[in-house]
């Protein structure tokens, strides 16, 4: 598997650093093995973790169960300052993981994982809740890229190194690839050119943008905010995303890439007039936020 060379270092549990490697081609982090092997341990010394991991992983095997046959690995730097080949799991794997952990951490460690502040998205919720009080909020330039990226740079800056900036590499999810990375500057004006007017041309506006994907992460937590502010601004509106299910929300977003009907539909059906009730914004980013969650 080809990873971009770029590390982040995330403090976990107890003080402890878990090494992450973004993903480019399949936009998403990998976590470091033994890292998560080692908070669960609650143990630091580097070959006690390699040895335990190889005990874990032989365990697992026997028991057929798939992440005894982990296979991706990526070199991150050892203790020694040598980059070896390491170990690394995705999201959905570092849970699994700590549900087949024979110890009575993992349960603390997956609410931690998961929802702690310490976390990437738990840091960026964070901000998400405090943009209702800031001043930022009004000097957004509502429907435009550079108030898109001023969402974005708010929500991540200090998380990401590209936090507020328009991605240069092509992505994908589930098979689909986004707009490609060398004429992205073009959609986007094209984006930012179309009309906002009416509930049915904020929802295409809104649309485009998803297939554009103009960040490397990031994007469904910033232009839901975006897509709020159209609708405040031109129709005196918002969306009540509690009202929203989440597999319904992903499905239909999914399926607008070739009809936009049906996440038109539960949009509208979900408008409320509270534009300025901070609870209805609150609960609209908890709601935000979770659509991102792995099962």
């Amino acid at each position: 598997m080809t990873m971009a060379n770029e590390k982040i270092s995330i403090r976990f549990f107890n003080e402890r650093e878990v090494r992450a490697v973004w993903d480019e081609i399949n936009s998403k982090w990998w976590f470091s093995v033994l890292d998560i092997v080692g908070v669960l341990n609650s143990q630091d010394d580097y070959e006690k973790n390699r040895n335990y991991w190889k005990y874990l992983k032989a365990k697992l095997k026997k028991e057929g169960h798939q992440l005894g046959s982990i296979t991706t690995q990526f070199k991150l730097s050892a203790p020694d300052g040598k980059k070896r080949l390491s170990n690394v799991l995705d999201y959905e794997q570092v849970i699994e993981l700590a549900k087949n952990f024979p110890n009575n951490k993992s349960a603390t460690f997956i609410q931690w994982f998961t929802y702690s502040d310490e976390t990437i998205d738990g840091k960026s919720k964070t901000k998400a809740y405090a943009l209702f009080e800031s001043s930022l909020l009004d000097s957004i330039e509502v429907g435009t890229i550079s108030g898109l990226k001023q969402i974005h740079a708010y929500l991540f800056g200090g998380l990401y190194d590209f936090a507020g900036k328009i991605r240069t590499v092509n992505i994908s999810k589930n098979g689909f690839k986004f707009a490609t990375a060398e004429f992205l500057p073009q959609t986007l004006e094209h984006i930012q050119n179309m009309s906002e007017n009416t509930f049915e041309q904020i929802a295409d506006k809104y649309v485009e943008m998803n297939v554009a994907h103009p960040f490397r992460e990031g994007n469904g937590r910033a232009t839901r905010i975006w897509l709020d502010l159209m609708l405040k601004k031109n129709l005196k509106k918002c969306v009540d995303w509690s009202k929203i299910n989440k597999k319904a929300y992903l499905e239909t977003m999914t399926q607008s890439v070739t009809d936009s009907s049906p996440i038109k539909q539960l949009l509208k059906n979900a408008l409320t007039d509270k534009i300025n009730d901070r609870e209805m914004f609150m609960k609209g980013i908890d709601y935000s936020y979770y659509y991102e969650e792995a099962e």
